[in-house]
């Protein structure tokens, strides 16, 4: 699992560096100059769903609130928070929680398509919970003005499963609806 991880992390390394290659090279860049563009805020509103990959988990669903700040028009730094239901299969406790990550979004394929970074703290608010867990979150996605698409993997590395193993993973897709502020 910790294979696949910086797996990822490199990945999204990789695409953000050749980005900022291309940027140096691209007469096209003009358009990418904080001086040409407008920066801002960015809210939206979004719900996801999942798959957990660890013993006793099943599905994850999820809502929540970003806030973004493009800083130019390829890079942007979010904030997000909403709450996120982990439901264990047979009997047990589900396990329910409150992320809030920072990150960093950068679109690496014109102006849809990204690749974005987040880490944070997921709060639980569970009764069995009690230990605050570590996020790492790479993804990647689609966006047009209103619209974003996103696939991502999500690590919570407190979070036991049913062997009592910790660390729990999963695999979310989200369907978000944003507005400029």
């Amino acid at each position: 699992m910790k294979t696949a991880i910086k797996g990822l992390f490199t990945a999204a390394f990789l695409a953000l560096a050749i980005n900022t290659a291309n940027a140096q090279t691209n007469p096209q860049v003009a358009s990418d100059n904080p001086a040409n563009y407008d920066q801002g805020f960015k809210l939206g509103f979004g719900i996801s769903g999942g798959y957990v990959f660890e013993d006793g988990y099943g599905a994850a669903l999820g809502a929540d609130a970003r806030l973004q700040y493009n800083f130019s028009k390829r890079n942007s730094l979010t904030l997000t928070t909403g709450y996120t239901h982990l439901f264990v299969d047979g009997d047990g406790d589900d396990l329910g929680f409150i992320p809030a990550k920072v990150g960093f979004k950068g679109f690496v394929w014109g102006d849809t398509f990204y690749l974005q970074g987040e880490v944070g703290a997921a709060i639980p608010v569970t009764a069995d919970y009690d230990d605050t867990s570590l996020i790492f979150a790479p993804g990647f996605g689609y966006a047009t003005k209103h619209i974003d698409f996103s696939v991502r993997y999500e690590f919570y590395n407190k979070f036991r499963d049913a062997n009592g193993e910790k660390g729990i993973g999963q695999l979310a897709l989200r369907l978000a609806y944003g507005f400029d502020l």
